[in-house]
Parts: structure tokens; C-alpha cells; sequence
């Protein structure tokens, strides 16, 4: 049931950039397409993102549950459609509370309210310390992407 609900909410942004709005789109989303670990079948996923140094990065709040997140850990290289453009890329998976922690400081930067409020939702403190992130951050995993 769980994953069903999850696939029925990818269907709205894939049908964004599908009809051209992805440069609209695009500033909050891209689509990830991962080869499927079983099947080898594509399998597209819409996700947050934050642009860091020239790579991309993607946070699974399923931590390492995710399915896209276990395609990529089998099968590294990935498709990407941010805004208007799309390319290959290498992703490099990690679990480690404080990269993961270094990069909720990032995204709380650029969108405050609105990772503010997600966290808060999560039960993460309004006035997050290192500690509050590194706690949340433990149960989550993110995935740089780099362009080829």
C-alpha cells in the first residue's frame, strides 16, 4: 500500500516536465531515472534537490530503504532532468550523519521556512543544534550526483 501511495505522488512531476514545464518545475525537482536492481527497467523518480559545487544532491527521507536509493547503490549510473536539460551522471551514495547533517545546513540556508517546517514535522527542533541535525540525520541517506 505504502509504495503505491508513493508511486501515485511521482506521477504530478513527472507529468510536469512531460508537458514542458520542467524549467518551471525544475527549480525544486529533478527526475532521477535509476535502472531497476532486479528488473533493469528504468525507473524514474521525482526528488528534491540542492546544487552544491558543480553536483547534485538528493536526500532519501526512506533513508536506505528507498527503492531509487537501492537501484543506485547496484547500478551507479544514473539519468537526470533538472529544469530543461538532462545528462548522465555517477552517483555516490553515503549514510553519514554528519555529511548528511552538513548538507540539511545547506538546504535550511537556502530554503528556511520550508525545511524548517519539514523539520519540525519530523520532530527536529525549530532552532536546530549540530546535535538535533546529526540525530535526524541518522535515519536519512543522500546521494551526490556528478555530471559526466
Amino acid at each position: 500500500m505504502r509504495r503505491g501511495f508513493f508511486r501515485l505522488l511521482n506521477f504530478p512531476p513527472r507529468l510536469l516536465y512531460g508537458i514542458g514545464l520542467g524549467g518551471w518545475y525544475g527549480r525544486i525537482a529533478l527526475l532521477l531515472t535509476t535502472r531497476g536492481r532486479i528488473s533493469g527497467k528504468p525507473r524514474i523518480t521525482p526528488l528534491q534537490y540542492e546544487q552544491v559545487n558543480g553536483t547534485y544532491v538528493v536526500a532519501s527521507v526512506r533513508g536506505v530503504a528507498a527503492d531509487w536509493y537501492r537501484n543506485l547503490l547496484a547500478e551507479p549510473r544514473v539519468e537526470v532532468r533538472v529544469r530543461r536539460s538532462r545528462f548522465r551522471g555517477t552517483a555516490e551514495a553515503s549514510t553519514d550523519p554528519a555529511t548528511i547533517a552538513d548538507f540539511l545546513e545547506v538546504r535550511m540556508e537556502k530554503r528556511p521556512r520550508f525545511v524548517g517546517q519539514v523539520l519540525r514535522f519530523r520532530g527536529v527542533p525549530a532552532d536546530p543544534t549540530r546535535a538535533d541535525l546529526e540525530s535526524y540525520a541518522s535515519r536519512l541517506a543522500i546521494v551526490r550526483i556528478t555530471p559526466e
